[in-house]
């Protein structure tokens, strides 16, 4: 063992004249387990919140998007396939967005039509699993190869927030009206159309279930009157967290006049906002770890004042300047090490037991989950460990340096 560092051990764990440093020292390392602990809990929770919300955003939405600038394209079913060839893609599905109102008979409500294909579209989006009641394959239940007005009322799917403003429950009818309309001799009307309530999905975000609505896309081509055209087709990659580079391979290959945006970029500040609060409870809770490195500070303080004798004996027996100073870098450094470790231990411990036992519970009224989801990200515990270890070692610079300062005839003349 180096001298330095068993001179360190040696100050540390022998009992002291004077009680209250020690209380000091200990207080040092809890101070500094109570910072990482608190770290690793609540980063932890943030990073759950986050990678569910993603979850859930996914499940609904594509992990890429391609449209065109007119609004509307046909021609689209070469497209897929060309789409579908791509390195990183695993599957495309086309769509097509409006915005209808919705009457029950008794509510009316705005919604988001989405016109989907039942057969491809769950090998993109999980919608299929967000379902409570009935099935995609349920779209598919009028025949498609009937006119739109002589087949019975198509098949639609709803939100459960959106159904519970409406009123509606699975097997009722609602009247989808197109603002967009249709020319007829007193003028552009607007068109509408009775559908079936066939199922009812939930996927956790509010947003999605109070506003959006499924049908057949054939049967949205119809309401639209826009022939065999879509509003733009959905892509899923193999690595979610490749979709940036995907979208910018299909850029360059579709070209003008499509534009291709991908999951991050339709939901950039969402992430953006849960990033920075990230970075703000970070430097936020590392405060409590700065209150630990000022306890340090004063503990070695008074150590050095303590130990002047100890000091002035050993630069007399031939020991350096930089071996003194070391040795009080290397005490500060030690009871930083202890307090990171059993942070730590406790940040583990405490995620592991809100993931298992979850006996804290949210209200659902307010938010879109019961329990805390905790996930703990490996880079994020070393940052942590890293920058309580580093800010624990600046603390031990000044004290070090005033003990090695020391002359040993003036710390020995009254002696």
């Amino acid at each position: 063992m180096q001298f330095e560092l068993f001179v360190s051990l040696r100050y540390l764990m022998a009992k002291r004249r004077h009680a209250f440093i020690s209380l000091i020292t200990l207080i040092s390392v809890a101070g500094v387990a109570v910072g990482v602990m608190a770290l690793i809990v609540v980063l932890a929770v943030m990073n759950g919140f986050q990678h569910d919300l993603r979850d859930r955003i996914l499940g609904i939405t594509s992990h890429a998007v391609i449209g065109h600038f007119q609004g509307i394209f046909d021609g689209y079913a070469h497209l897929v396939q060309e789409i579908e060839r791509e390195d990183g893609v695993e599957a495309a599905t086309p769509f097509v967005l409006t915005q209808v109102m919705v009457n029950s008979g008794k509510f009316i409500s705005g919604a988001i039509l989405r016109g989907i294909d039942p057969k491809t579209a769950p090998r993109v989006t999980r919608l299929e699993q967000s379902l409570l009641q009935g099935t995609l394959a349920s779209l598919l239940s009028s025949r498609e190869d009937a006119s739109f007005t002589e087949r019975p009322a198509p098949s639609i799917i709803v939100g459960v927030e959106l159904a519970a403003r409406l009123g509606v429950q699975t097997n009722d009818y609602v009247t989808l009206i197109s603002p967009t309309g249709q020319t007829t001799p007193a003028g552009r009307v607007p068109k509408s159309r009775l559908y079936r309530v066939v199922g009812l999905f939930k996927s956790g975000m509010y947003e999605y279930d109070n506003t959006l609505a499924y049908v057949h896309i054939r049967d949205a081509q119809k309401l639209l009157g826009i022939g065999d055209a879509v509003s733009g087709i959905e892509v899923k990659v193999k690595d979610i967290y490749a979709a940036a580079s995907v979208s910018n391979k299909l850029q360059k290959k579709l070209g003008y006049p499509y534009w291709v945006r991908d999951w991050m970029q339709m939901n950039h500040n969402l992430f953006s906002a849960l990033k920075l609060e990230k970075v703000v409870m970070f430097i936020i809770l590392t405060l409590i770890i700065l209150v630990a490195a000022f306890n340090i500070v004063s503990s070695l303080i008074m150590m050095v004042m303590e130990k002047t004798k100890d000091i002035a004996i050993l630069k007399a027996m031939g020991a350096t300047t930089h071996k003194v100073r070391r040795i009080f870098v290397l005490e500060g450094l030690l009871i930083g090490v202890v307090g990171t470790v059993l942070g730590l231990v406790g940040g583990f411990t405490l995620c592991e037991l809100l993931k298992r036992y979850q006996f804290i519970e949210l209200p659902r009224d307010v938010y879109y989950i019961s329990t805390l989801p905790v996930r703990t990200e490996p880079l994020d515990v070393v940052l942590i460990a890293c920058a309580a270890v580093a800010i624990c070692l600046v603390a031990t610079f000044y004290p070090s340096k005033q003990a090695a300062k020391l002359h040993p005839a003036e710390a020995l003349r009254y002696e």
